[in-house]
């Protein structure tokens, strides 16, 4: 079998956490040959740790090296490496979000389709098997029309005190850009990708702002925390859908929280753990299943179906087309905060 030669650059957490674990776990489908780094002392520490051959300070000069490319870095760079790459002939398998702006995204998508490339965007909550299992249940049409979907991805005290997530020249964003995006991403895929027409949204980080803040992951300077770490949207779709949206690192609840609930016409479906509601029979039924099927680890059917789509053996799931309409969400939210007016997008 025909083995995709991987490249990944920026080999920070997420990295060293999730890519280059996955990878080799997946060793009869695909060689990781090169990494690239910024920090070349960190590149090859991690090449050590990993045993991979090449490190590499400039990620162009691996490209001759491989096939493929998984870009690890803060967003700010996503655009950029992704269009090189592409260019270059790659296949690109992106980190969450997308890009900066959707202006970045339509360009990261124009090259990938002069390129012919695969160009995949690494939102991993869709490879979860509860979300796998709500989707075959909509499909079969057990919830009938979606109508209203609501989205919580809620963190208790949790601002990243490492790395780059609250740099917002690099990240471009906070809460929403980094964690929410998942939920916004699983929101429309569920509801079938509907286009969306209008978006209300509110930025907060007056908790973030305050001093001697008590943080469960790490410190950071509060004097300078300048990107969001509570947001809250209201998200009209051109079908009549709904989605009531809310994400934060620093919400002063009980416990952490993430959920995902959809009404249709004739059902309901709720996330995570996986339930269906409906009424059948005469009765109020909720089904919850015994046993779901799959990895419990998404990374790993996320990365057998990037490969396999580069080895043209299936198609894509997270579609960049898809993951651009997240970035205009995620741009509308911000721009809907600044103005204290809904923002229209058709």
């Amino acid at each position: 079998m025909q083995k995709l030669r991987m490249g990944v650059i920026g080999v920070g957490g997420i990295a060293q956490g999730r890519h280059i674990p996955t990878f080799l776990k997946l060793s009869d489908q695909v060689t990781i040959e090169a990494i690239s780094d910024v920090n070349e002392t960190t590149a090859r520490n991690v090449a050590e740790k990993f045993n991979i051959s090449n490190v590499y300070s400039d990620y162009r000069d691996m490209f001759k090296d491989v096939d493929a490319v998984t870009i690890c870095t803060p967003n700010k760079f996503h655009a950029e490496i992704t269009i090189a790459a592409l260019e270059a002939g790659l296949h690109v398998l992106c980190e969450k979000p997308m890009a900066m702006t959707p202006e970045e995204c339509q360009s990261m998508i124009d090259a990938a389709d002069k390129s012919g490339k695969v160009l995949a965007i690494a939102y991993h909550y869709r490879f979860m098997k509860d979300s796998r299992a709500a989707k075959q249940v909509i499909l079969e049409n057990e919830i009938g029309q979606p109508i209203v979907a609501r989205a919580k991805a809620l963190r208790r005290r949790k601002v990243p005190g490492w790395g780059v997530f609250t740099n917002k020249e690099l990240q471009g964003g906070g809460s929403l850009i980094d964690y929410g995006c998942h939920f916004i991403d699983l929101s429309l895929w569920l509801l079938g990708n509907p286009k969306v027409v209008e978006v209300s949204g509110s930025t907060y980080n007056h908790l973030s702002k305050m001093p001697e803040q008590l943080n469960q992951w790490g410190s950071f300077n509060h004097e300078t925390f300048e990107v969001d770490d509570h947001v809250t949207a209201y998200i009209k779709f051109d079908n009549g859908a709904s989605l009531l949206f809310e994400t934060s690192w620093m919400a002063n609840i009980k416990d952490d929280e993430e959920s995902l609930s959809i009404s249709g016409l004739t059902g309901g479906i709720d996330l995570f753990p996986f339930q269906l509601n409906q009424m059948k029979h005469g009765m109020l039924l909720n089904s919850e299943a015994n046993w779901v099927p799959g990895e419990d680890d998404p990374s790993i059917p996320q990365a057998q179906n990037f490969i396999n789509s580069c080895l043209g053996l299936e198609e894509l799931i997270v579609k960049p087309e898809e993951a651009l309409q997240v970035s205009q969400i995620i741009d509308a939210i911000y721009k809907s905060s600044e103005s204290g007016k809904s923002v229209r997008l058709i």
